[in-house]
C-alpha cells in the first residue's frame, strides 16, 4: 500500500503530514503528487471530499523549499472560485506548511486593499485569491506576475459558471508561458475541457472517479412536496424533524433571496439556524462558517457559494430545498456530506415543476434517484392545483400586505366584483354626446370612457345628486373598469370646441 513516503515529498512536509494523523494518502494525491513535484502539468478530475487541496498543497510545499520571493512578486498563483475557498487553502498551508518559513498571501474581496498590500510587499512565496481582487491589484500595479514558476486553477466548472474564464484568460497572459499548471475540477464537461487544452501542455491526466459521479457512501432521496414556498418550508420542517441521526446539516438554496426567507422561517420555528450567501459581508460569512464547523450552529442555509470544495469534515445530512438548476451543481451539494469515508444522507425536494431539472441529474449521475415515499404523481391533486395561490395573511416578498392586494386586486387586474361591461346609462350619454356634436358640426368621437361622458353629457338642471356623484368618482371603486384614460383624462379633452 502507497503511503505518503513513497510519493517523494520532503521531509518537513512529511513531518507535517504526519503530525496531522496522515499516512494514506487519497487516490487523487497518490495520483498527482510524483508527477506535480516532477514540474508536469496536471489534469486532475475527481469527486468533491476527495483530497484535491492537498494534491497541489503538498507539492508546492516541497518545490518552494529553495529560493525566497521577491516584494510584489509572487512565486506561485492559486486560484479559486469564492472566498472561502481561498481562505481554506491557506489554512492548508498553514497546516502543512509550519516547518517552513513561507508568506502567503491572501486576496479576497471584503478586505482591506491596504492590508493585502503590506503583505505583498513583503514578498509572497505563495498567493491564493479569486481572480476579481487579483486584477484589481495588477491594475493598481501592485503586482508583477512575471515571476511566478506555478499556476493552479481549482474548482475549474464552478469557475466556469460563475462567468470567470475571461478573468482567468487575462490572468494567464500575465504569467510567463514556461510556468507549471495544475489544473483541478470535480466534473468534467467539454467547456472545461477546451479550456484545458488551452492552458496545459503535455498534462498528466489523473482521473480516479468517473466524471461527475457521487459518493457511493451518500445515501441519496428524493422527497415529493408542493411547489409552494411556504408547504416546501413545512415538508422541509418535518423531513429534519424526522432525522434520528442528524448532527449538522447544510440546506441549498437556489436564490440569495430564498436563503434569507428560508432562515428567517426556521429561526421563527426554533432550529438553531445560521445563513451564508454571497452577499454578506465577509466577517459575516467567515464567522457564520466558524460557527458551524465548531457546532454552534445546527443547519446552515446556504447558497452555491457553500457548494464548492469547503472542507467540512463531519457533516450528517444535505438538504437541497431547491433542485439546482445546474446539474453538476448536484454533485457539489451532496458532496458536503459524506466526505473522508462517513456516511451521509442528502434529501432533495421535488414539485412536479421541477422534473427537468431532476432528469437533468439523473442522466449527469448515471443513476436513478430513488424516492423516499411515493413520488410526484401521489401528491393529492387538490394542492398541485392550487399551487399559483398564496396563503392568507403576512406579506409577500415585496412587503405587501396579502389579505389587502387580494381584496384591492392587482395592479393592473380588476377585483373580482368589477365588471368590463358597460352600463346602459354610459351607453345613452355616449349617443347623445355624438348627436350633439353632429348637430354642432364637430367631430362624432366622444370620450370613450363613460366616466368622462358624464362630463360631457347634457344633465338635468337639478340633478345634484348626479353633480355629487361625479365629484367623488375618483374615490369609488365600485364602479366599471375605466377605459383608455380612465380617471386620468387630460382636462384639455373636457373643453367644449367652438362651435
Amino acid at each position: 500500500m502507497t503511503t505518503f513516503a513513497d510519493l517523494g515529498l520532503s521531509p518537513k512536509v512529511l513531518s507535517a503530514v504526519t503530525d496531522a494523523g496522515y499516512t494514506i494518502p487519497t487516490p487523487i494525491q497518490a495520483g498527482a503528487i510524483p508527477p506535480a513535484l516532477a514540474r508536469r502539468d496536471i489534469l486532475g478530475i475527481a469527486q468533491t471530499g476527495t483530497g484535491k487541496t492537498a494534491s497541489f498543497v503538498l507539492p508546492m510545499l516541497t518545490l518552494l523549499e529553495k529560493g525566497r520571493a521577491r516584494a510584489r512578486m509572487p512565486r506561485t498563483l492559486i486560484l479559486e472560485p469564492t472566498r472561502e475557498l481561498a481562505a481554506q487553502v491557506a489554512e492548508n498551508f498553514e497546516k502543512y506548511g509550519k516547518n517552513h518559513k513561507l508568506n502567503v498571501a491572501l486576496l479576497i474581496g471584503g478586505v482591506s486593499f491596504d492590508e493585502q498590500d503590506r503583505k505583498l510587499e513583503r514578498g509572497a512565496d505563495v498567493l491564493i485569491c479569486t481572480p476579481g481582487r487579483l486584477l484589481d491589484h495588477c491594475e493598481r500595479g501592485k503586482l508583477l506576475m512575471t515571476g511566478v514558476e506555478i499556476l493552479v486553477i481549482d474548482e475549474a466548472d464552478r469557475m466556469l459558471d460563475m462567468g470567470f474564464i475571461p478573468d482567468i484568460e487575462r490572468i494567464a497572459k500575465l504569467i510567463p508561458f514556461t510556468r507549471q499548471t495544475l489544473f483541478f475540477s470535480a466534473t468534467m464537461p467539454p467547456e472545461i475541457q477546451k479550456l484545458a487544452d488551452r492552458f496545459l501542455q503535455n498534462p498528466e491526466r489523473i482521473e480516479v472517479a468517473p466524471p461527475s459521479s457521487t459518493a457511493k457512501t451518500v445515501t441519496q432521496r428524493l422527497v415529493a412536496t408542493h411547489g409552494k414556498d411556504y408547504e416546501k418550508r413545512a415538508t422541509l420542517r418535518d423531513l429534519i424533524r424526522a432525522q434520528d441521526d442528524l448532527k449538522n446539516a447544510i440546506i441549498f438554496c437556489n436564490r440569495k433571496v430564498d436563503v434569507a426567507e428560508l432562515f428567517r422561517s426556521l429561526d421563527r420555528h426554533g432550529f438553531s439556524v445560521g445563513a451564508l450567501h454571497g452577499d454578506m459581508d465577509q466577517r459575516a460569512r467567515t464567522t457564520m462558517l466558524a460557527n458551524f464547523k465548531e457546532n454552534k450552529l445546527t443547519l446552515l442555509v446556504a447558497s452555491d457559494v457553500a457548494a464548492r470544495g469547503l472542507d467540512i469534515p463531519d457533516v450528517s445530512h444535505v438538504f437541497n430545498f431547491d433542485v439546482p438548476i445546474h446539474a453538476e451543481d448536484y454533485v457539489h451539494r451532496i458532496g458536503r456530506t459524506g466526505r473522508a469515508g462517513r456516511s451521509g444522507a442528502a434529501f432533495t425536494l421535488v414539485s412536479k415543476r421541477d422534473g427537468k431539472f431532476l432528469d437533468a441529474i439523473e442522466k449527469l449521475i448515471d443513476q436513478k434517484i430513488e424516492w423516499l415515499s411515493g413520488g410526484i404523481e401521489d401528491l393529492p391533486p387538490q394542492a398541485e392545483s392550487e399551487e399559483r395561490e398564496r396563503p392568507r395573511g403576512g406579506r409577500d416578498r415585496g412587503g405587501r400586505d396579502r389579505d389587502r392586494d387580494r381584496s384591492r386586486g392587482r395592479k393592473g387586474e380588476p377585483r373580482a366584483t368589477e365588471t368590463r361591461i358597460e352600463t346602459s346609462e354610459s351607453e345613452e350619454k355616449v349617443e347623445a354626446v355624438k348627436a350633439e356634436r353632429k348637430a354642432e358640426g364637430r367631430p362624432q368621437n366622444p370620450a370613450r370612457n363613460p366616466r368622462a361622458a358624464n362630463h360631457a353629457a347634457p344633465r338635468p338642471a337639478n340633478d345634484d345628486s348626479r353633480d355629487r356623484r361625479s365629484r367623488y368618482r375618483r374615490d369609488d371603486d365600485d364602479g366599471p373598469t375605466p377605459l383608455g384614460f380612465g380617471d386620468e383624462v387630460p382636462a384639455f379633452m373636457l373643453i367644449a370646441g367652438k362651435a
